[in-house]
Formats: C-alpha cells, sequence, structure tokens
C-alpha cells in the first residue's frame, strides 16, 4: 500500500465547507430582461442624438455664416460709447436770499416750471421806484408841452403886433406926406402973401407931428419883431427842452426795463423739459451771481457719443442704422442713426495737444467721436442717463443696394451692387 500513502501525501485535500445552519448559502438569481434591454436603448439613443447635433452644430454654424456674410461684415463696432445730453446748469443771475426751494432732487419738470424763489423785496421796490421816476418824467414833458402852446400864443400876439404897426406905419406914412404937402402949400401961400402966418405955423406943427408919429410907428414895428424873434427863440428853447426831457424819459423806461428784469431774475425756472440733478441749493442760502444752483438734463434729447478708430471710419456715413447695447439694462438694444462726425480727433480737442513733431513718436491709433441720434419712442421705452455705457455696432452696408449673395460672392452673377457693398 505505499503507493497510495505516496498518493495521499501529494494530493492536496479540497477545503472542507461549512455545512452549519448558521452559514446559508445565497444563490444567485438571474438577470431581468429589462436590465438586459436598457444599455442597449442608451447606446441606440446616443447613436441618434450624435448625427442630430452635428446636424444642429452644422446648420447654426452656417446661419451664422451666412449672416456674417450678409450683415456682420458689415458691422463696425465700439464699447468706448456713451450717453449724452445737453445739460444746462441752473445759476442765480442776481444777488438775494433764497426764499423757497420748489423742486426735490431728481424731480421731472416741464420747461417753464418754478425752480426756485429768490427775495425780491429790494427788486420789487427798484421797480417801483423806476416807474415813479417815469411817471414824474411824464409830468416834466407835459408841463413843458404846455409852454410850448402858451409861447406859441405869445408869438402870435407879437406877430399880430408887428402887423398892427405895419398898419400904423402905412398911416403915419400918409399922414406925414399929406402934411408935407399942406406945410408946401402954406408956405408958397405965405410967400405971396396969400396965406396966413398962422396957417403956416400949424402946417409946420402938423408936419412935425405926422413925421414923429411915423418914426414911433416905424419903433414899435422893430419893438414888435424883436418880441416875435424873441418869442421864436424862446419857442425853440422850450421844443429842445422837451426832446431832451424825452430822452430822458427813454433812459428812465430802459432803467425800468432793468429793474423790471432784475425782478424777474428772482424767480427761476425751467428753461426746458428735463430732470433736475445735482441740487445745491437749499432755503436761506445767499447766492450771487453765477452761484451754481442744479442741473437740469433733458432725458428726452439724449444721445450717444461713440468714440471710433480712425481705421474703423472708412464706412460710416450720417444717416446709418446703429444698434445701441445698454449695458445698464442688460445688453438690451435700442435703434439709432449717425447724426453726424466730428470735425477732428479728440486729442484735437484735448486742453494739451499732442505735438508729434517734437521727440520719440509712437504711433497711437486715435479716436474720432460720431454722434448718434436715438429716437424718441426709444428713449421713452429705455430711459438713458448721461454718462452710461454703450455697445455701439454701426451697419455700413448701403441699404439702398441688395444684399450680396453666395453666388455673387463666387463671381456668378455679381452685380454693381454688391460689388459696392463690400468693405
Amino acid at each position: 500500500m505505499p503507493q497510495d500513502q505516496t498518493h495521499s501525501a501529494t494530493v492536496p485535500l479540497a477545503p472542507v465547507r461549512d455545512r452549519s445552519p448558521a452559514a446559508p448559502v445565497v444563490a444567485r438569481a438571474a438577470p431581468a430582461p429589462e436590465a438586459i434591454a436598457a444599455p442597449k436603448a442608451r447606446r441606440s439613443a446616443r447613436r441618434l442624438i450624435l448625427p442630430v447635433v452635428v446636424l444642429a452644430g452644422l446648420g447654426y454654424g452656417g446661419y451664422l455664416a451666412y449672416d456674417w456674410f450678409v450683415e456682420g461684415r458689415f458691422i463696425v463696432s465700439t464699447d468706448d460709447a456713451y450717453v449724452g445730453a445737453s445739460t444746462a446748469i441752473i445759476a442765480a443771475k442776481i444777488t438775494a436770499h433764497v426764499a423757497d426751494v420748489v423742486v426735490a432732487a431728481n424731480a421731472s419738470v416741464r420747461a417753464g416750471d418754478l425752480l426756485v424763489q429768490l427775495d425780491d423785496g429790494d427788486y420789487r421796490l427798484a421797480a417801483d421806484a423806476a416807474r415813479a421816476k417815469i411817471a414824474t418824467q411824464d409830468a416834466t414833458i407835459a408841463r413843458i408841452g404846455r409852454q410850448v402852446e402858451a409861447q406859441a400864443a405869445v408869438i402870435a400876439q407879437a406877430d399880430a403886433q408887428v402887423g398892427s404897426t405895419v398898419a400904423q406905419i402905412e398911416s403915419a406914412q400918409a399922414d406925414a406926406e399929406r402934411a408935407t404937402l399942406e406945410y408946401d402949400r402954406s408956405q408958397k401961400l405965405a410967400a405971396t402973401n396969400f396965406g396966413s402966418q398962422q396957417r403956416l405955423e400949424q402946417a409946420n406943427a402938423d408936419r412935425q407931428r405926422t413925421a414923429a408919429a411915423l418914426t414911433a410907428a416905424k419903433a414899435a414895428k422893430a419893438s414888435a419883431e424883436a418880441s416875435l424873434a424873441g418869442a421864436a427863440s424862446n419857442l425853440d428853447v422850450l421844443k429842445a427842452q422837451r426832446t431832451e426831457a424825452e430822452r430822458v424819459r427813454g433812459e428812465l423806461v430802459t432803467a425800468q426795463q432793468k429793474t423790471e428784469r432784475d425782478l424777474s431774475f428772482a424767480q427761476i425756472r425751467a428753461p426746458f423739459d428735463g430732470v433736475v440733478g445735482n441740487k445745491a441749493v437749499e432755503t436761506g442760502d445767499f447766492v450771487q451771481p453765477g452761484t451754481r444752483l442744479m442741473a437740469l438734463v433733458p432725458l428726452s434729447t439724449a444721445y450717444v457719443d461713440a468714440n471710433f478708430k480712425e481705421t474703423q471710419l472708412d464706412g460710416i456715413r450720417p444717416g446709418q442704422k446703429v444698434d445701441l447695447a445698454i449695458d445698464s439694462y442688460g445688453g438690451r438694444v435700442i435703434p439709432g442713426v449717425v447724426a453726424s462726425i466730428a470735425p477732428a480727433s479728440g486729442a484735437q480737442f484735448s486742453l494739451l495737444p499732442p505735438d508729434n513733431a517734437t521727440g520719440n513718436f509712437t504711433k497711437v491709433v486715435q479716436r474720432v467721436a460720431v454722434r448718434i441720434a436715438v429716437a424718441p419712442e426709444a428713449l421713452e421705452k429705455a430711459a438713458l442717463r448721461p454718462g452710461l455705457s454703450i455697445v455701439a455696432s454701426v451697419h455700413t452696408r448701403d441699404e439702398s443696394l441688395p444684399k450680396p449673395t453666395l453666388l455673387g460672392a463666387l463671381g456668378f452673377g455679381a452685380s454693381a451692387g454688391e460689388a459696392s457693398a463690400k468693405p
């Protein structure tokens, strides 16, 4: 039996399993049919979705490429753009204390609304005094006018006296001639003893009396003419005084208008529709001409200044459509139109313009401001505040020409319009 022993020594014994009830044997269950079909379904879905995604990506890429070919390559954009407005600085024009501030900060006002009321007591008194001076001057002019009328009556009287003395001279001249003839006859008769000496003496006396009367009449005429000349001279003086008084009244009217204007400046009103900002005035403040009170921003006429590079200006023209993306509204886009282009770069309007003719030179791309107008209806939908950042995109393609086509780009059926539409 030695061989069996040897065999038993070389062959390993199998392990003895525990057959006790404390160690139960777990049976492995067979897989369900649904579990076997699920991986197959997922693999089939992946095979179906992948081509769809690829086709969708290719289609979207083709759409983007076509959009770039038709529109995108003609769009010039810049993010160096900001909202602006014709903001007015409201300032005082007279010296006074602030009686009342009617508006509050950030309040909307209409043109003509009262903003600030200044103390107008001194200016009201000045206006009343100016009106009183005008009334006094009117009385002076009326007095001089009455003097002119009275002097005209004096002149008429003096003229009548001159006429009366002329008649007196003619009468005295006739009496003198008659008396002279009577004297000559009496003298001849007395020489021939046909006339009495008494008659001769009477004729001589009459001749002397009429001569004296003629002399007196001439003197009266000279006096009347002198009175007439003096009265006329006085009338000229009175007329000159009236003219001077009327001109003084004109000066007083101007002074009165100045006081009324100063009085009107006590009420500071809005020059246009807008929103009050940067209010720096309170009731009781003492203001002087030029004192800044507040700012008035016309949001209804806001615009955009876009600073494009000089290399982007070639295709920009006034009247072109612009897309304005507003940063403060999450990139919301509103329409705009190119209104104008600045005549020089921004550096030329700086306090110290650059001088590239001295020192070392480094070329820097310059920027030129482009004014973009925003439609009022767009401003109503999105209120633009000056200073907000904007991304401006200008459509430089000529809208009057047909859109470019792929056939035209390949040289088939290209029109002059498509060729001119190339940037």
